[in-house]
């Protein structure tokens, strides 16, 4: 077939960084010359080859196309590779002899093709990583005590596994630039540490690529780039994708990049959490060519896997703690407001507490028409066009740390540059504010590269940039960012206000119905390895209950199920499951036990929530082994359900909630992959004039009827042939999967 998109592909254009963003690296067309590539059907025929293939095996590229691959690499090497074809994930190179030299030999598919890759074993650096060294490494880095200082081990223990001249740990931020925290380096090399890289230095194609691949090697940056033949894919006219090679060709724009710098060999390791980039190990080498072995570089990759890990466990205990000691502090102030005899809005507003609760300086409510501030904030107009910039029907919660960007006006007003609000109406809302955080960053060169335009004439194309010697800027106009959790907490607490208001409204029946579409979920969140339906259908009267239900993803593999009922209808009864729902929320984030939490429920309703009762069922299941705790506090049994049969889980019941006695009982089962735990409130098995155990023996039968694959459709059976809308009802069905 003839190569109808020319013989040339991007990796050989010229270097233009107009189009850098868009330039498709992971289908260069060329491999480096330290290793051969072959493209192979599934007959082990070669379709496509590097054009180097001669050197290595003799025969030229021409006549390597449709050879066995046995023919081209030997009997004991094919069978190594014909054994590693069939599946899609990528192994381990096999150590094989290759024309009768050592070689590392690597598997992977792309598309329909099997691509060989093809090393000799001679490389580099320091010998490789052994299993006690390997041991010994993972002993060090598990033994950093911070963040920190767990990238400054990890910096030092690549390079003495890789031996390059310098290896840096680069983290990037919110906007992809780049900084680097923690760097090992030849003693005569100049610092970068501390150094900043704008994002355009990785481009976004690039960051993709780390994710896939997690490790990639310019063994000689003065390379020649080898050529596949033919370029295009037989089959389809399309180029190869080398985004998982080892060999790929490098964009030239990187090349020229790293060959400004001085530097003669490169490596990377992606840091990589949550399948999202976080930093890379970067290694560079000054002294000419470097192409360490691929055991040094699998125990390189392993090492960034590794610590990949730590660095997730590291950052996410430090936002669990700054998350409950945020808890904490909502605690307490959700406890003196309710205490208190003065409008809850007042409370609030004097309470000593709500700057801190998401440090800032200054805070205003407006709440029909009247606005009460604390703290330092701008005048009455700025604060109103403030709350509408940041007003949005897709979040109760919203912030910016830039606000010159909603008011360019308040560009010079170091006072005013960040901004939080909650509030789901335009003339209601709470709106916190934080002053400028100047900021000196210290880049590796002006990162507006506004320097090299100008020095160059105009219709040049502008070229990767030369300059890294330090370039400072002083960064203004912004504020410290909102935290995620900040916005949830902020979030709870004026959801929580809602609940106290509904009780004073006159639009009672109007605020509670919108209390309850803003707290209890309207569908259930994604939770890996479960299948989670729940419904809530109101009474046909009208009338809103105190019922509620909750999915609360805990530390670990854990994760709560809640369904509760606070006594009662209407505004009242809403406003207590409010607060109810928040106190639950707030006892599971600090670590309690169902049993716990049930009994800290009770304590709050007596003290708290005067001539209020309820019942609530809280269960904890373990995500890996099927293992439940459940606690249960005057409320309908849990069910098993299977096809064709269900049956009631016995659970020790205490007393109501709010009655202020009785100590909570739990018990632990197991949910075997395939059974479901359907939780119920009252309003699916109590009636007026009916027997409730008849009721209860008729919904085991017809749960075990209709259960079936669809959860969501099951639910639905249930309610419209058990529930008869007296009452409103909740359930909530977990299948382990």
């Amino acid at each position: 077939m003839s190569e109808p998109r020319g013989t040339h592909t991007p990796a050989y254009a010229e270097a233009d960084l107009t189009t850098c963003d868009r330039e498709p690296i992971h289908i260069p067309g060329a491999i480096q010359p330290h290793g051969i590539l072959l493209a192979l059907d599934d007959d082990l025929r070669a379709v496509m080859v590097s054009a180097n293939v001669e050197g290595m095996l003799g025969v030229t590229p021409q006549a390597a196309l449709g050879r066995r691959l046995a023919d081209l690499v030997g009997a004991p090497a094919a069978e190594q590779v014909a054994a590693r074809a069939p599946y899609d994930e990528i192994g381990e190179p096999v150590v094989a002899l290759v024309a009768d030299e050592l070689c590392d030999v690597r598997v992977h598919r792309s598309g329909p093709r099997i691509v060989v890759e093809v090393e000799p074993v001679g490389a580099s650096g320091p010998s490789p990583m052994s299993y006690q060294s390997a041991r010994g490494a993972m002993a060090r880095l598990g033994a950093a005590t911070t963040l920190d200082d767990l990238v400054d081990r990890l910096a030092q223990e690549v390079r003495a596994v890789l031996g390059f001249d310098r290896v840096m740990v680069y983290r990037f931020d919110q906007d992809w630039n780049g900084e680097v925290v923690a760097e090992d380096r030849r003693e005569d090399l100049n610092p970068f540490l501390g150094l900043h890289y704008p994002a355009t230095d990785i481009p976004a194609q690039a960051r993709r690529l780390y994710t896939v691949n997690w490790t990639r090697l310019i063994a000689d940056i003065g390379y020649r780039p080898v050529p596949l033949h033919p370029v295009f894919d037989p089959a389809d006219g399309y180029p190869l994708d080398l985004s998982h090679s080892t060999l790929r060709s490098v964009s030239p724009i990187h090349v020229e990049y790293l060959s400004n710098m001085g530097v003669t060999a490169s490596m990377s390791v992606s840091l990589v959490i949550d399948d999202q980039l976080w930093g890379l190990i970067a290694c560079h080498h000054y002294s000419g060519p470097h192409r360490p072995s691929h055991d040094a570089r699998a125990a390189a990759e392993f090492l960034g896997q590794v610590s990949s890990q730590l660095v997730a466990d590291r950052v996410r205990a430090d936002v669990r703690e700054r998350t409950l000691e945020g808890r904490a502090v909502l605690a307490r102030m959700t406890a003196r407001i309710a205490a208190s005899d003065e409008s809850p809005l007042i409370s609030m507003m004097e309470d000593p507490e709500l700057l801190s609760l998401v440090s800032a300086t200054g805070a205003a409510l407006s709440y029909d028409g009247t606005l009460t501030t604390v703290g330092t904030v701008p005048d009455r107009d700025t604060l109103e066009r403030l709350a509408a910039a940041l007003e949005s029907p897709d979040s109760y919660a919203t912030s910016t740390d830039r606000v010159s960007l909603l008011i360019p006006e308040l560009a010079d007003v170091a006072e005013f540059a960040g901004a939080l609000r909650v509030g789901s109406a335009p003339d209601r809302w709470l709106l916190w504010v934080r002053p400028e955080q100047e900021q000196v960053v210290d880049w590796g060169g002006d990162p507006s590269n506004k320097l090299l335009y100008d020095a160059e004439s105009p219709g040049v194309r502008l070229s990767p940039r030369k300059s890294f010697d330090k370039w400072r800027q002083v960064v203004r106009g912004r504020s410290l960012p909102w935290a995620p959790w900040k916005l949830e907490i902020a979030d709870e607490l004026g959801k929580y206000l809602i609940g106290l208001l509904l009780s004073r409204s006159r639009e009672q029946i109007v605020m509670a119905e919108s209390l309850q579409r803003s707290v209890v979920l309207e569908r259930p969140p994604v939770v890996d390895g479960l299948e989670v339906a729940a419904r809530y259908q109101p009474a046909s009267t009208f009338q809103l209950g105190g019922d509620w239900w909750d999915v609360v993803d805990l530390t670990g593999d854990r994760v709560a199920f809640v369904v509760g009922d606070v006594a009662g209808h209407g505004v009242a009864a809403a406003t207590a499951m409010t607060q109810v729902r928040t106190a639950l929320r707030a006892y599971l984030f600090e670590g309690h036990g169902p049993r716990a939490c049930v009994d800290q429920l009770d304590h709050l309703m007596a003290g708290l929530l005067d001539q209020r009762v309820a019942t609530a069922l809280v269960a904890v299941l373990d995500r890996t082994t099927g293992r439940i705790e459940i606690a249960n506090a005057g409320h309908p049994p849990p069910l098993i359900v299977v096809p064709g049969g269900a049956t009631e889980v016995d659970v020790p019941v205490r007393p109501l909630l709010g009655v202020g006695a009785g100590e909570a009982e739990s018990i632990e089962i197991d949910l075997a992959p395939g059974e479901t735990l359907l939780l119920y409130t009252d309003g699916l098995v109590e009636r007026r004039g009916t027997d409730l155990r008849d009721r209860l023996d008729r919904l085991l039968v017809l749960a075990g009827e209709t259960v079936g694959d669809d959860l969501e459709a099951w639910l639905d059976r249930l309610l419209a042939e058990h529930a008869d809308g007296d009452d409103d009802t909740t359930v909530v069905a977990i299948r382990r999967t």
